[in-house]
């Protein structure tokens, strides 16, 4: 599903953000990608959504290099990508309901569907019956929710999560990671970015560790 092969990122004034990367994702594979601050977590993350190029080395993500693909194709390839963040990005003007359709929309889907689809995507994460409220009503677990159902609502093949849990209280963080869990066994395959390595062990999936941009375990 995801590979890097002898992935390098150099910034001009900031030098290697990552060196020779190397590492495979299988179709429904759960993995954390840990390290300390500045060891390249959100640098990696951000070659595979496509915000960042790589200097060296090729990005494949489900079978297509992207290393260097057109600005053009880029929406249509996000569309098998849901993000999460650790600061949620709602909006926060707009309605839960809004929030998780704007994927959606941005896809061109018919309003039927994005109102079937919004609806079994809040089922998923219990928010069933508070898509007419807006994020700053809503709790901190809450507002992390409403960004799992907008990452899952269309469906990606890829889910990459950056400290998902960070904001959350150790309940509310066994919740989110069940969800992830729940996703992984239909075939999702998921990167989450964390720090809290006690959660790591708890859950007993794969670690790819950075440190000064080098992948050490993988």
């Amino acid at each position: 599903m995801l590979r890097f092969e002898h992935v390098s990122k150099r910034y001009p004034d900031a030098g290697d953000a990552l060196v020779d990367v190397n590492f495979h994702l299988a179709h429904g594979e759960m993995a954390f990608l840990t390290g300390r601050s500045g060891a390249g977590k959100s640098t990696l993350l951000k070659l595979i959504a496509m915000m960042e190029q790589c200097t060296r080395g090729v990005v494949m993500l489900d079978g297509k290099n992207i290393t260097r693909i057109g600005d053009s194709k880029i929406p249509y390839l996000r569309r098998n990508l849901g993000l999460i963040f650790q600061d949620y990005k709602l909006l926060n003007d707009r309605t839960v309901f809004d929030n998780v359709a704007l994927p959606l929309v941005v896809s061109g889907h018919s309003h039927q569907e994005i109102g079937r689809r919004v609806r079994a995507a809040l089922d998923k994460v219990s928010l069933l019956g508070k898509e007419r409220k807006h994020p700053l009503a809503l709790s901190g677990g809450e507002q992390q929710r409403v960004g799992i159902a907008r990452a899952i609502v269309n469906k990606p093949k890829l889910i990459l999560a950056d400290e998902p849990t960070g904001n959350l209280d150790p309940e509310l963080s066994a919740e989110v990671m069940h969800m992830f869990e729940q996703f992984m066994q239909v075939g999702v395959t998921i990167l989450i970015a964390t720090h809290d390595i006690e959660l790591i062990n708890r859950l007993g999936h794969r670690v790819l560790h950075l440190d000064k941009g080098h992948l050490v375990t993988s």
